[in-house]
């Protein structure tokens, strides 16, 4: 069986699109193989700058012979079936076959084919992969039609088995292929022949190339860390830009260069990120200090003089980019030791949305909630709206303006030089936190506490103006958002009744999208504000002003359409963000191993707005469900609620009225009758304290006694007495049941 290889030689390919690059040329080419016949032992893809490179191994020499019958139309059939039949089969009518089938006589085609040399199917595959290649950028060049991302200059495809190595014969639009390609674009350029993929690579070598790109990077990473020690310092860890440098080498040669004394004071953050960014330079730290003091960087050549020169260019270049960054710093910090209100005002001319309105807007209505949210989160209300004020300061800094990564980050730079506490800070950077499922969450009150209350209020104003995720479309990370609260408030151990706050700040939202309603209309919606935070939701606040409008003789909502309006659509609008809350959930609790009919037998009860108490009750509920008591429970309780349903819907009464022992006949029955005597007490008692898991447990204590009494009473007696007295037994199981989770959600 032969080997094959091919290699793409071109101009240099962008370090972001090669390993997607070899991993689809590998792809595309093995499927096409294979669709073709040609099966193989294994397959490898390999990228540099500037070539894409795939070896495949234990190819077979050529695709097997196929033999394939079809059934055609009955003999006798119409001309023209027959004809068409030929047609598809590629046959003429004296080369089909006349067999008896029960039906009758039928023609038969049989069709062989035989099979093709592998070098012909590969320079099928090949050309039709390189002419439909899936760059995400790509150019033409010359009067050719080919595109590619970066002009194509040579194509090596060869087979070798133990005869030797044949040329796959190749033109695309003049560009032939070989059994050559050169190395080094400086070191090496001259072509050479090679013979297999072993030759190839140590010959590769040879010429000043690695062609495997983690061989780079671990190269690169062993160099750079090495290094450093020799100097006592240490390396900052970027695999992201590791990976990028990388795939702009081909022979990487790591250099170590010094930063500017004069450039040494500025934050380590905002050294690291200008090098990353504009030069693709590593930061070294002192690890004594934690401060930046020299940086790395990774030539594509080796040199005479070491790369003394190569680094000399760098360290002068990277000086002007870094008097950028210092020129940024210094009249930041002026501001900031000034007036930061400079940059709020600013905000006030930032659109955040069209439909929503300004930074400006959005800050004042995130501080306005930040103040509420205070009292769940155990934070300072003054300080939680003055952090909130501030936290998004920093997006009319300079610095912030040229590197965007840094916002908060700066902020908590500028706010702290303004004269704020630490604490205060501190918001500005991590109130963007999480910002997804592995993100750390903040733990410090006040950061929780505008954490909070910047993704309440997004997700509170996309709702607002309609603009829901769809699908797979979330253009504005709303569910990153629903997720991010959710972790809030059950990692920080939160007790928050959600749909007050989702209440109020939709209709701080609405009032903004309003704000041409007339004097009276307007204060009527801030007045309900007011009422919200009194009475927690939407509905008994909205009855409150309109009592208050009519008795202070005003009109009410029946001759005030905005207000009758928001009487049905903030309550609409908040059921349906907290369902959206309620699947996020799901999501992040089936992650954790808590099935979805669990967290649903939850979401059904009351408080379900409270998000730690609903998980509360998951886990408590799951935890049981895994023993046998817990699951045969359930079923006894799904036989009971059937019955009763069954026989409610048919007396067309409702068996609540309580069951009475004296009635028990069998030992089972009473045994029940006591056993919901002890365990109601005490599951009521848990349920007060919010211990779920004691709750449940005393549940599933019940299953031996209902297990007993269904195996051994009737409960559609012939006394209607008995059966009534029954029938409110099992109501009683229900009830007492009910009153940890809905049971009928539970599957199985």
């Amino acid at each position: 069986m032969p080997d094959l290889l091919i290699e793409l030689f071109s101009e240099e390919i962008p370090a972001r699109m090669q390993t997607r690059a070899a991993d689809d040329l590998k792809k595309r080419v093995t499927d096409g193989l294979v669709e073709a016949g040609l099966t193989y032992g294994g397959a490898s893809g390999l990228s540099t700058p500037r070539r894409l490179t795939l070896a495949i191994e234990g190819l077979l020499a050529a695709s097997p012979d196929v033999r394939e019958e079809r059934k055609g139309p009955k003999v006798g059939a119409p001309d023209k079936a027959i004809e068409g039949f030929l047609r598809g089969a590629g046959l003429t009518r004296d080369q089909l076959e006349e067999r008896d089938t029960p039906k009758g006589r039928v023609y038969f085609a049989v069709i062989e084919k035989a099979g093709k040399p592998a070098s012909e199917i590969v320079a099928q595959v090949l050309e039709t992969v390189i002419r439909t290649f899936p760059w995400p950028k790509s150019m033409r060049w010359g009067a050719g039609s080919l595109r590619w991302v970066r002009p194509l200059q040579s194509i090596l495809c060869i087979l070798n088995d133990e005869t030797g190595t044949t040329v796959v014969a190749l033109d695309i639009d003049g560009i032939t292929s070989g059994d050559t390609t050169e190395g080094h674009r400086f070191m090496a350029r001259t072509r050479f022949s090679v013979t297999s993929f072993a030759d190839y690579e140590a010959k590769l070598r040879r010429a000043k190339v690695m062609l495997s790109a983690q061989e780079r990077a671990d190269h690169i990473q062993a160099d750079a860390t090495n290094m450093a020690f020799a100097a006592g310092l240490e390396m900052v860890e970027d695999k992201a830009l590791l990976a990028e440098v990388a795939g702009l080498v081909e022979w990487p040669v790591v250099l170590m260069g010094r930063i500017g004394a004069d450039f040494l004071s500025l934050p380590p953050e905002v050294l690291q990120t200008s090098m990353r960014e504009h030069q693709k330079f590593f930061s070294v730290r002192d690890p004594k200090t934690g401060g930046i003091t020299r940086f790395i960087t990774v030539a594509n050549r080796e040199t005479a003089d070491l790369g003394v020169t190569i680094l000399a260019g760098n360290e002068k270049v990277l000086s002007a980019r870094l008097a950028d960054a210092r020129f940024f710093w210094d009249n930041d910090m002026a501001v900031a030791k000034s007036d930061l209100s400079i940059w709020t005002k600013a905000l006030e001319n930032v659109t955040f949305h069209n439909k929503l309105g300004t930074q400006g807007d959005r800050i004042r209505r995130i501080a306005a909630l930040s103040r509420e949210l205070a009292g769940a989160t155990g934070a300072d209300a003054d300080k939680a709206e003055t952090a909130a004020q501030l936290a998004k300061a920093d997006l009319s800094s300079q610095m912030v303006y040229e590197f965007p990564e840094l916002q908060g980050l700066m902020g908590r730079y500028y706010i702290k030089a303004s004269g704020q506490d630490a604490d205060v800070a501190a918001v500005a950077q991590e109130h963007y936190s999480p910002l997804g499922p592995s993100d750390n969450v903040p733990t410090a009150p006040l950061s929780v506490t505008v954490a909070l209350a910047d993704k309440l209020d997004t997700l509170t104003g996309f709702w607002a103006i309609d603009e829901k995720p769809t699908g797979s479309k979330d253009p504005f990370a709303l569910r990153r958002a629903a997720l991010g609260v959710i972790r809030l408030i059950l990692e920080n151990d939160l007790r928050l009744p959600l749909d007050a706050f989702v209440d109020r700040q939709l209709l701080r939202h609405k009032i903004h999208l309003n704000n041409d309603a007339d004097e009276q209309d307007l204060a009527a919606l801030r007045s309900l504000l007011e009422e919200i935070a009194d009475h927690g939701v939407f509905g008994a606040a909205f009855r409150t002003v309109m009592e208050k409008l009519h008795a202070n003789g005003q009109s009410g909502p029946d001759d005030r359409p905005l207000l009758q309006s928001m009487g049905s659509l903030v309550p609409d609008l908040s059921t349906d963000l907290l369902a959206f809350f309620h699947d996020r959930l799901k999501t992040y609790l089936r992650d954790q191993g808590i099935r979805h009919d669990i967290i649903d037998a939850c979401i059904e009860m009351p408080g379900n707005d409270d998000l730690n108490l609903l998980v509360k009750r998951a886990r408590a509920l799951a935890k049981v469900l895994e023993t046998e008591d817990g699951a045969n429970l359930v079923q006894g309780f799904k036989r009971a609620n059937n019955i009763l349903t069954q026989a409610e819907k048919k007396d067309g009464v409702e068996y609540s009225y309580g069951a009475d022992v004296k009635y028990a006949e069998t030992d089972s029955e009473k045994a029940l009758f006591a056993a919901l005597d002890v365990a109601t007490p005490r599951i009521e008692s848990a349920l007060k304290a919010e211990d779920f898991v004691a709750a449940v447990a005393e549940m599933a204590d019940l299953r031996a006694p209902v297990d007993a009494f269904f195996d051994d009473v009737k409960i559609n007696a012939d006394s209607e007495v008995l059966r009534r007295n029954r029938l409110n037994l099992l109501n009683q199981i229900r009830g007492l049941c009910g009153q940890v989770a809905d049971l009928t959600r539970i599957e199985g």
